[in-house]
């Protein structure tokens, strides 16, 4: 339960720092281009909490412009609001379609302004998520960014690795010409491949002055693979300290629990035979799937004897056992460190290149996705961005902070989808507006509203149901 609350109050606070810079984004630019901002808004529904700024100084009407008052009423400050659904947010600003606007106040309504501007207003959330993800990067390099050294550890011959020729103690510094400085550079390179076809590069150095290139053949590669993991389906894996058979932890529920392994519990056998890592443990569990397992466990100094069945579950289209128990939590060796990190006026480049490379790989993911190159069943919802900031936030602050970042690559990037509703949907009207010299018929937009509510409801109901199948 603590759990539980820890997770929705790290999401809480995640989507208010994003949606805030996201909403800043256009409430700034609309008063820079003379737009009256009605409601600053961080969430949805009933407001909780309202503050309403100071009156605007009036602005003058461009002088051409005839004014007629009809009701000559005094312009009230923007009211700042937090609401009770903390989902997302928004800035109401004057505008004839959504009501009545009094003529000496026309002039301060966003759908007079001219339609370069009103781009602008509506470009600004997006760009904000950006301007905060490159900020975050920059202040992460500045500091510097732990990671784990990319060398590799025993790899099995006969995995697509070992055809190709990498080998234990190998360096990764490179995957398809791109600099690969830590295990996370190395799983991005990769995740970029996922459901193509052709050849992964992979550069690698060996304590020597020189490096060799391993050339690894793909074809449609884990297209359509539920949750997949590039690094193990080539038979990467971290050249990590040996990791003893004990127990973290048990989820709640599961056959651990049933069979009554608790925290701390070190596993010595099973059915006779010696477990001398974690790796042998999972392997075992891993091929008995509803299989009946006599375990020798070591608990306070006492040796005790006890019964799990795995249960039998689909991951990648293979079918393994699964206990539901969790290793217990080593310190990386300092030597398996990497630090990166650069002087405060050098670091805003890499940031930018981050933010740009990660922007790329969001893009080129959803188009995966549409074309069926990658499951839908890696769409993630809310359940999933709370457990994730939960576990970061508790990481420590780099950890956060760069999910931060991530998420507000991914806001900026789904904002600009040309879909009716988003800022990019408002984005094309106003294309088409510059290309036709008038603006797209009301009828036609409100369509488009229906249309662009009926996808997003959609796309929300997946990434909830996909949530709710890896809980």
């Amino acid at each position: 339960m603590v759990e539980v609350i820890q997770s929705i109050v790290a999401l809480i606070v995640t989507l208010s720092i994003l949606v805030t810079f996201h909403e800043f984004g256009h409430y700034w630019v609309a008063r820079l281009c003379g737009v009256h901002v009605l409601r600053f808004s961080v969430g949805f529904g009933k407001p909780i909490y309202m503050r309403r700024g100071r009156d605007p100084a009036p602005i003058a009407p461009p002088p051409d412009q005839d004014i007629q008052t009809r009701a000559n009423q005094p312009l009230a400050g923007t009211e700042f609001a937090i609401a009770a659904i903390p989902l997302g947010g928004y800035v109401k600003m004057l505008d004839e379609r959504e009501g009545y606007v009094p003529d000496d106040q026309l002039h301060l309504a966003f759908n007079r302004k001219p339609v370069m501007q009103r781009v602008a207003i509506i470009a600004a959330g997006p760009i904000a998520n950006f301007l905060l993800a490159i900020i975050a990067y920059w202040m992460l390099f500045s500091v510097g960014v732990t990671g784990v050294v990319p060398k590799l550890g025993e790899i099995d011959p006969e995995s697509m690795a070992g055809r190709a020729g990498l080998s234990a103690g190998d360096e990764i510094v490179a995957i398809d010409q791109a600099e690969v400085k830590t295990w996370s550079d190395a799983n991005l390179r990769l995740f970029e491949r996922l459901g193509e076809s052709g050849e992964i590069v992979i550069t690698v150095a060996n304590g020597l002055d020189f490096t060799r290139d391993h050339i690894i053949p793909i074809h449609g590669w884990l297209q359509g693979a539920d949750e997949p993991r590039p690094a193990a389906e080539l038979g990467l894996q971290l050249a990590y300290p040996e990791i003893p058979a004990v127990i973290g932890g048990v989820i709640a529920g599961g056959r651990a629990e049933a069979a009554g392994l608790h925290a701390n519990d070190k596993v010595l056998t099973s059915d006779g035979v010696l477990i001398e890592s974690w790796v042998d443990w999972v392997e075992i569990i891993q091929a008995s799937p509803e299989k009946s397992m006599t375990l020798t466990v070591l608990r306070d100094n006492v040796v005790i004897d006890l019964v799990v069945v795995p249960a039998l579950v689909e991951r990648d289209g293979k079918t393994i056992g699964f206990i539901g128990a969790q290793r217990i939590e080593i310190e990386i060796p300092a030597d398996m460190q990497r630090i990166v990190r650069y002087p405060v006026y050098a670091a805003l480049v890499p940031a930018l290149a981050r933010t740009w490379d990660v922007t790329v790989f969001t893009l080129v993911a959803i188009k995966k996705m549409i074309v069926g190159a990658i499951s839908h069943k890696n769409l993630s919802g809310p359940i999933t961005i709370a457990q994730v900031a939960n576990a970061t936030a508790q990481s420590g602050i780099e950890s956060f902070v760069g999910f931060i970042a991530l998420l507000s690559i991914s806001l900026g990037v789904l904002n600009l989808l040309p879909i009716p509703i988003l800022d990019g949907g408002h984005l094309l009207y106003c294309f088409v507006e510059l290309c036709t010299g008038r603006e797209v018929p009301e009828r036609i937009q409100l369509w488009g509203l229906q249309m662009g509510m009926f996808m997003i409801m959609g796309l929300m109901m997946l990434a909830f149901y996909n949530d709710l199948t890896r809980l």
